[in-house]
């Protein structure tokens, strides 16, 4: 009965962890403020660079929205690849080198041995599948805590590609793909944002609307209850990390797609970003949960205040004031919002 009773408990919890309604006994202006709050100020951001005499010429024109929104689309898949075993409470430091792994993959096989390219593809998405079960197998079989195997298993690949590419920039991948990534464009934005957005729709409904995205949050939560609740934690967290390893193979072939070919080195300078926008995400949308909507608009506002500022002329170590800050201030508002969530749940 006590275990019944538990669970039962648990699940209550659960449900008012998640509900996307203004919570009791707050206001509806504050409501709107925790969920929407970083769609606010990144309109707010956008305006002032549009009026400002240094960038009203330049910020708010086609061309320079189109590079913002086109321009972010690899770290917006990556930090997507980062959300699903982060709502499990696990980390993957490795997205950032199957990004890498795969873009070179795509590289040495299209150019080097003239595989056709959606053979290439084929074999760096199978790739990344295959990091994300080694990843799960070493963490669950032996009870390692995640960061330290997947930083591990994170540098392990990265030797293996600069094995593979000799330490050499390779260029000249089929010209269909970089078509299909960068030239091709909609509403004059390219397609490479579309595919980050629909990746970015795909999660939510999945989250939301889906059990398995109960059954995530719940396994981030508490794995104990979840175990109680008759969840299978371990096969939630094995999935976690297949589908992290799968979109960060999307993640490097849509940078094989932009850049027209792969750098051996490049994909480990994706990592912090993608790290603070999914954290920064976790305060907005449904605040104290990682989710893709708020990990996207995320992405985008950090990018806007780059674009800015450099428009301002500031020098490129802006960006790592931005992503640093942005990562550090974002966890503790996120560490914030889950605390108060768990004493409104308590209440209730």
């Amino acid at each position: 009965m006590r275990r019944s009773a538990l669970v039962t408990q648990s699940v209550q919890n659960l449900s008012r962890i998640g509900d996307r309604r203004t919570p009791r006994g707050s206001s509806w202006l504050g409501g709107v403020a925790a969920r929407y709050g970083l769609l606010i100020a990144w309109a707010i951001v956008a305006v002032i660079f549009s009026v400002l005499p240094g960038t009203s010429a330049t910020f708010p024109t086609v061309n320079n929205l189109a590079t913002i929104f086109g321009s972010q689309a690899v770290v917006a898949i990556l930090t997507l690849a980062l959300v699903v075993p982060l709502a499990a409470s696990d980390y993957d430091l490795s997205v950032a080198f199957v990004l890498t792994l795969s873009s070179m993959l795509v590289a040495v096989l299209n150019v080097n041995q003239h595989w056709p390219i959606l053979a290439a593809m084929a074999v760096a998405l199978a790739a990344g599948v295959f990091v994300g079960i080694i990843n799960a197998a070493v963490i669950l079989f032996f009870r390692i805590d995640s960061l330290i195997v997947t930083l591990g298993s994170g540098t392990f690949i990265g030797g293996i590609v600069l094995l593979i590419s000799n330490t050499n920039t390779i260029s000249g991948v089929s010209p269909s793909l970089v078509r299909w990534v960068i030239i091709n464009r909609f509403l004059g934005i390219p397609l490479e944002f579309y595919y980050a957005l629909a990746i970015g729709a795909a999660m939510w409904y999945a989250f939301v609307f889906l059990p398995i995205g109960t059954k995530l949050l719940f396994v981030g939560r508490g794995r104990s209850v979840a175990r109680l609740s008759g969840i299978n934690v371990e096969r939630i967290r094995l999935g976690g990390f297949i589908v992290s390893g799968l979109i960060s193979a999307l993640a490097g072939i849509v940078y094989a797609g932009t850049t027209g070919g792969a750098d051996p080195t490049s994909g480990s300078l994706l990592l912090l970003p993608a790290f603070a926008a999914a954290f920064l995400g976790a305060t907005s949308i449904y605040p104290g949960r990682f989710n893709p909507i708020g990990a996207l608009a995320a992405v985008y506002f950090l990018v806007t205040g780059i674009t800015g500022f450099q428009l301002l002329g500031a020098q490129s170590y802006v960006q790592d004031l931005f992503y640093g800050g942005a990562l550090v201030i974002a966890v503790a508002l996120s560490q914030l919002a889950r605390g108060r969530q768990a004493l409104e749940a308590g209440k209730g």
